[in-house]
């Protein structure tokens, strides 16, 4: 897959945490923007999220089913939407009051409760006293464009996706990898068993990749799974307010939150990452962000927000190699409410631009619901050096549609 990896630009990784969103330049506008966000703060998606026994004691209660969006994460995706309408009123995307014309707002969501809700609490607080029509699947009925593997409109080649992930993994095999986040896996134990020292946890289960087939995905088992499902149950618990006596049982600290966070992350760049599993994961969307970007039609939308999971949000990310570091997360997490925002610049000749931004509320936002603004949030532009000559105007948008169209 060298060629799709030259074709999306070339980028080398470009850690968004040391580039601040640079001023626009003189003479250009933005006329579109694409959003794609992961949805906002669940439960687990299982009333007993890992094998019984696994912890040693009852796992907390939420006020919504398995899966569900929270009351609390949807106040947290408006407050994101919020701050996103400040730029897009201040960028003139969208009118400073009443509200914006029929069409010049798109809104997709998966098939899931919780992005469905997400999508609906994000353009609420975008266009506040005005319906916005979100387009979905009824709920739960598959949408092959979140999920074009597994619901069989990308097949994979099972031989390609082992070859991806084995270099993923690396040479030191899985073992190394397990062996690298030990100590992270042993403090996981910890506050699953308590004061229990045997009949529960995680670390002594040995870790496997269960093979792509040509209708599924790779995933993995065993230790790294779990501890990956453990990790991104300790910081829901935290991202929703919870009393810290009911987070992690009252034995996980932020910084356990934190520090477990890289094996959420880990699963992403073993399984989402890879380039070849990154175009069969964005197979779906990544025609509709091309075709958001590149429309001129009389009243095409000027804003385009897909409401999806961070497994979308991580496999796009890795056609253009964008990397971030959010407050309270791991490298490359996917925070909830998180989003990649593509913008479209365009100069007084019609010539085009794209910038590209990772924008997320921290954790202790998320948190505590704290009012967002640009001095507080995260959102920071990419600056690909080997496609631009300044880092204001981003990309070629032929370049950034080539990497997005060689996915499909």
């Amino acid at each position: 897959m060298k060629t799709l990896a030259a074709l999306a630009l070339g980028l080398a990784g470009v850690s968004l945490a040391h580039a601040q969103s640079p001023a626009l330049p003189k003479g250009w506008t933005v006329d579109r923007v694409v959003v794609v966000m992961r949805h906002g703060v669940r439960p687990p998606t299982k009333a007993v999220p890992l094998p019984a026994g696994t912890a040693a004691d009852p796992w907390p209660a939420w006020p919504v089913e398995p899966g569900y969006l929270t009351p609390h994460g949807a106040a947290a995706i408006a407050l994101a939407g919020d701050y996103d309408r400040s730029a897009f009123v201040a960028a003139r995307l969208l009118p400073a009051t009443g509200c914006p014309r029929a069409g010049q707002v798109r809104v997709i969501a998966d098939s899931d409760e919780r992005t469905i809700a997400t999508a609906a609490a994000y353009v609420t607080a975008l266009t506040p006293a005005c319906t916005q029509p979100i387009a979905h699947a009824p709920q739960d009925v598959p949408d092959a464009r979140f999920s074009p593997v597994g619901e069989g409109g990308t097949p994979i080649d099972p031989a390609l996706a082992a070859a991806a992930v084995r270099d993923a993994v690396g040479p030191a095999g899985l073992a190394g990898v397990e062996a690298g986040v030990k100590p992270i896996l042993e403090r996981i134990d910890a506050i699953l068993c308590g004061a229990a020292k045997t009949g529960c946890g995680i670390a002594t289960t040995p870790t496997a990749i269960v093979p792509a087939t040509a209708t599924s995905r790779p995933k993995l088992k065993g230790a790294l799974d779990r501890g990956s499902t453990a990790a991104q149950i300790l910081l829901l618990e935290y991202a929703d307010g919870k009393p810290m006596a009911e987070v992690g049982w009252g034995r996980a600290t932020p910084a356990d939150i934190t520090r477990a966070s890289a094996l959420h992350a880990l699963e992403f760049r073993l399984l989402a990452r890879p380039t070849y599993l990154a175009a069969r994961n964005s197979a779906g969307l990544a025609p509709l962000i091309a075709d958001a970007l590149r429309s001129d039609a009389p009243g095409a939308p000027a804003i385009v927000a897909i409401s999806g999971h961070d497994t979308n949000v991580a496999s796009l990310a890795a056609l253009f190699d964008l990397h971030w570091s959010v407050p309270g997360f791991a490298t490359d997490d996917p925070a909830p409410g998180g989003a990649i925002v593509l913008e479209r610049l365009t100069d007084r000749t019609g010539q085009h631009r794209i910038r590209i931004r990772y924008r997320a509320p921290t954790l202790d936002q998320i948190r505590n619901l704290t009012g967002l603004n640009r001095s507080n949030i995260y959102d920071r532009a990419a600056s690909p050096t080997p496609c631009i000559a300044d880092a204001a105007l981003g990309c070629p948008m032929a370049q950034v549609l080539s990497a997005l169209t060689a996915s499909r």
